[in-house]
């Protein structure tokens, strides 16, 4: 896989190797949903590199909800055999 230096409205090419049926079959796929390989492989590589940043959106607004949350165990705490047990019954 090789990016050509050449960019042109912010864009540049990729050359990469793909086995020939398969490559054939995206192009049929693509085709019928109105779509192109190309855009595809766009979009398969925005999220990519997106990825991680989600990721870290998504652990801190996890951990602001917990903050934010109403409930509250009042101090109570539970040992790992107490969990368990409840969790048997």
């Amino acid at each position: 896989m090789k990016a050509e230096p050449t960019a042109r409205n912010g864009m540049t090419n990729l050359t990469i190797t793909v086995d020939v049926e398969i490559l054939r079959r995206a192009r049929i796929r693509a085709l019928q949903e109105g779509d192109s390989v190309n855009a595809y492989l766009q979009r398969c590589l925005q999220d990519y590199v997106d990825e991680e940043a989600r990721r870290k959106l998504a652990v801190t607004r996890i951990k602001q909800l917990f903050d934010e949350a109403p409930a509250h165990s009042g101090g109570i705490t539970f040992s790992r055999e107490e969990i368990y047990d409840t969790c048997r019954d």
